[in-house]
């Protein structure tokens, strides 16, 4: 009986702790990091409701979710036209908002090599574009985004150490096995070495992404924060059971 209790409590120390948000240091900048359990946690994509209607705020996922459901955890998730449609790659549940690009282009966005941050099931994957279209894996939810901040466990190659243009950003890293999904949202404006670094150093992630600047914005009840701000166009999100941690 003892037995089965501390079994029970252990799995349920598990669960709870599937996504874990806390604040972080590193080399004089802060940061605020979500930890997301991809094989065992609900991680969606969200863009339009049912009618079509770009839902674009923390709240309205909440309310167009079913009873029963609650938003946990969610993060703005790729760049977006003034319309809030995506700039690059988009597909939810097979649906294809835009298409796949591979060419450079103006804008952080086109800073090649850019990448894909892929949602399949039971794990998550940030892929290099080119990489991603030669492979073509099967993504539930994918939404593409740049530049890249790391790729096979080096800075990208643009990335300048002594570069003054610093931003609040937000961003994706992943581990190897897809299991380790890392969200990070700057709390200070930080440059794109130093932002690739946290993943790289810190988080020790072989592959992060970056997602946009500063229309950053989280949302994370359980450290008592849902960022107010601009109106967004593709959100990452993780649903659970209403109630739940």
């Amino acid at each position: 009986m003892l037995l089965g209790i501390t079994l029970a409590l252990c799995s349920f120390a598990s669960l709870a702790s599937a996504v874990d948000c806390r604040e972080e240091a590193h080399q004089s900048n802060r940061y605020t990091v979500c930890e997301v359990d991809a094989g065992s946690e609900d991680l969606r994509l969200f863009l339009k409701d049912d009618a079509g209607q770009i839902l674009g705020q923390f709240d309205a996922i909440e309310a167009f979710l079913p009873d029963g459901q609650s938003l946990r955890f969610a993060m703005n998730a790729g760049m977006y036209h003034p319309n809030r449609t995506p700039v690059g790659y988009y597909i939810a549940e097979g649906n294809q908002e835009q298409r796949l690009f591979t060419k450079a282009s103006p804008g952080n966005f086109g800073l090649l090599p850019n990448g894909v941050f892929c949602i399949r099931e039971a794990r998550a994957d940030v892929i290099e574009t080119l990489r991603f279209a030669a492979e073509q894996p099967d993504c539930t939810y994918a939404t593409q985004s740049g530049p890249m901040l790391v790729i096979d466990d080096a800075l990208h190659p643009r990335f300048l150490p002594d570069s003054t243009s610093a931003f609040v950003r937000n961003g994706v890293g992943t581990s190897t096995d897809g299991q380790r999904v890392v969200f990070v949202k700057s709390e200070n404006s930080v440059t794109f070495h130093a932002f690739g670094s946290f993943f790289k150093d810190r988080l020790k992630l072989p592959q992060a992404l970056y997602f946009d600047g500063k229309v950053s914005r989280l949302h994370a009840p359980q450290i008592g924060r849902s960022d107010p701000g601009f109106w967004l166009g593709p959100i990452v999100g993780v649903v659970s059971d209403a109630g739940g941690d």
